[in-house]
């Protein structure tokens, strides 16, 4: 039986690119003795490198197909990691509404050491930090609205957070979150 199953929801992981959604949901997951999924990761393995489906088919073909992974993964339960712009779809949104969301933010100035090199497409230019930015900027409404809670990764042990994170959880049942 998935924790979706047991009516527990998933514990879902939000927020912008190179918050450590994906590293620190691994080590939630683990914690917690639960399944870990991500979203971009389901992309990938069914449809191909991120990067590419961007240049073949544009940002609109690969939020599909991210709404899709997004529903196969809340559906499976566990821990879940959601692409930084997932948030922008309003079913998204909606199928978030039976789940604890939690949202992870990260200081500019240190997410310019984790984003550097790592072919993200929406942060191809000139500039990738204030790119980051204006793109943080823009979603950091739907982050905040979607959430029931935040911790800041920017400072400080991952472990930090996961500890806070797993407590939290164990805490707020999904019935109980707001």
């Amino acid at each position: 039986m998935t924790s979706a199953e047991a009516g527990q929801g998933a514990l879902v992981l939000i927020g912008p690119m190179g918050a450590g959604k994906t590293s620190v949901g691994r080590r939630v997951a683990r914690t917690l003795g639960l399944p870990f999924r991500d979203s971009d990761k389901i992309v990938v393995r069914d449809h191909g490198p991120i990067p590419e489906l961007f240049a073949q088919h544009g940002e609109a073909h690969f939020r599909d197909l991210e709404r899709a992974a997004v529903a196969e993964a809340l559906a499976a339960g566990g821990v879940v990691a959601l692409g930084g712009g997932a948030v922008l779809d309003p079913r998204t949104r909606e199928r978030l509404a039976d789940h604890r969301v939690v949202l992870l933010t990260v200081a500019p100035n240190v997410v310019a050491s984790r984003i550097h090199g790592d072919g993200r497409p929406l942060l191809q230019g000139e500039d990738p930090v204030q790119r980051w930015l204006r793109i943080y900027e823009e979603r950091r409404p739907l982050y905040e609205s979607t959430a029931h809670i935040t911790f800041d990764t920017s400072s400080g042990p991952l472990s930090r957070v996961v500890d806070e994170i797993v407590a939290w959880a164990q805490r707020a049942p999904a019935q109980e979150t707001p």
